[in-house]
């Protein structure tokens, strides 16, 4: 059984079946039985693709894949002594092995007004629908959150001819992933772009009646709206797993096979805690892939098939507007940059910035802006934990490459992807 529908689920099910066809399969999604790709919701808010390009795998995947589907139906109850699932409806269900997979939900702060009917969060296809009915007469937004979901929601209606303003309470934005230069970066992009960026404040109070008409900040300024997006992040639901007494941190803790502390029940996906290998330790990694293949992973092990997953570190891929940014591994900024070994290169009038973090010659973090090609490289580097001291300052050239390293260790590394059947 699977009690979440988004890409934890389906590589779970993709796993399962590889391994046996006939092995009855539950799903219980919120959200219907049609498992879309969230990452998509902000091109198709920008009109750039239609609703059937928002599908992560087809409408009858679940048919294909002989999945028994529990549509709009959310599970409110866990017994792993007794291996049952209750649902909203009463319904209780018995499995053998189950996949938490209950994704994330929006943070939405106690302010004053944002229970309003035109704010909206922005990680859900219904909040893309609700906020797609919105924007016809719509002029003017307030986006609060400079994170990854909230300069993609502010671009998203830019680009529908709304005038955007970004509220963000820390320092700067995109604080958590990436450091002060590429924030810097960012934001002098969307001030030219004709975006507002209010750091260091937040909303105090969202002015209106029924609707919103203007939010207050704690700077004192009051900014005129139509709608106001709430992005300021997501947390792991972890309710289900907590009542039931499973171990959870900030997130579901599971190991490298995505078991939880309850026999038979794993977990992936931005519900779960799992292992980075980067700092050798646990913590939330809520990627799509990683969600993908921590449900691949788990899916295998439910099927009696060992799999660990021992791979994942933070990544974010990113673009805005035509700046492209990559990032992995470690945030390393100006308060940490004492720990590790820098190297970096800022070109601003280029728009480019590159920089490495290591630690004992090796590599444990790096932020692409600009010129992003062959991250895959660098990341690989990461993960075999090649010393780069050698040709550490080579890495800062945009044309970094497998011809830019030691011979030895080129002819080393293809020789794995040739047994890999990469090459």
């Amino acid at each position: 059984m699977i009690v979440g529908g988004s890409a934890g689920a389906v590589g779970c099910i993709e796993a399962l079946r590889a391994v046996d066809r006939k092995k009855t399969i539950a799903l219980i999604g919120e959200e219907g039985d049609r498992i879309y790709s969230r990452a998509l919701i902000p091109y198709y808010l920008g009109g750039r693709i239609h609703g059937d390009k928002m599908l992560y795998r087809p409408p009858d995947f679940c048919k294909q894949m002989g999945v028994t589907p529990w549509p709009g139906r959310r599970a409110v109850g866990l017994d792993p002594v007794r291996k049952t699932v209750v649902l909203d409806g009463g319904e209780e269900l018995q499995y053998g092995k189950l996949l938490l997979a209950t994704g994330g939900r929006s943070i939405v702060p106690p302010v004053p007004g944002l229970d309003k009917k035109n704010v909206f969060t922005f990680v859900s296809m219904a909040d893309a629908l609700a906020l797609a009915e919105t924007l016809p007469t719509a002029r003017a937004a307030v986006v609060l959150g400079g994170g990854v979901i909230g300069l993609m929601a502010a671009e998203t209606l830019k680009n529908r001819g709304l005038a955007v303003t970004v509220v963000e309470l820390a320092p700067r934005v995109l604080a958590p992933v990436v450091d002060e230069t590429a924030s810097a970066m960012v934001e002098e992009l969307f001030r030219a772009e004709g975006v507002p960026v209010h750091t260091g404040t937040t909303i105090a109070q969202v002015l209106g009646d029924e609707r919103a008409e203007a939010v207050v900040l704690t700077s004192g300024e009051t900014v005129s709206c139509d709608l106001v997006v709430v992005a300021v992040g997501v947390v792991p639901r972890v309710e289900l797993a907590k009542a039931a007494n499973i171990a959870v941190n900030r997130g579901i803790l599971v190991n490298e096979k995505m078991e939880t502390s309850a026999p038979d029940v794993y977990a992936c996906g931005d519900c779960a805690e799992g292992y980075d290998f980067v700092i050798d330790g646990n913590r939330p990694l809520p990627l799509w892939p990683n969600a993908y293949v921590g449900g691949r992973v788990a899916g295998f092990n439910m099927a009696g098939v060992p799999r660990e997953y021992r791979w994942a570190t933070s990544m974010n891929a990113m673009h805005f507007f035509d700046l492209y940014i990559i990032n992995a591994g470690l945030n390393v900024t100006r308060d940490t940059a004492d720990r590790f070994e820098i190297v970096s290169r800022y070109d601003r009038e280029a728009r480019a910035y590159r920089k490495f973090a290591l630690r004992d010659g090796r590599l444990v973090g790096f932020v692409l802006v600009g010129r992003v090609a062959r991250a895959g490289i660098l990341l690989r580097l990461m993960r075999e934990k090649v010393d780069v001291s050698s040709f550490k300052h080579e890495l800062l050239d945009e044309h970094f490459g497998y011809a830019s390293m030691p011979e030895r260790l080129r002819w080393e590394l293809l020789a794995q992807d040739v047994r890999l059947g990469v090459v």
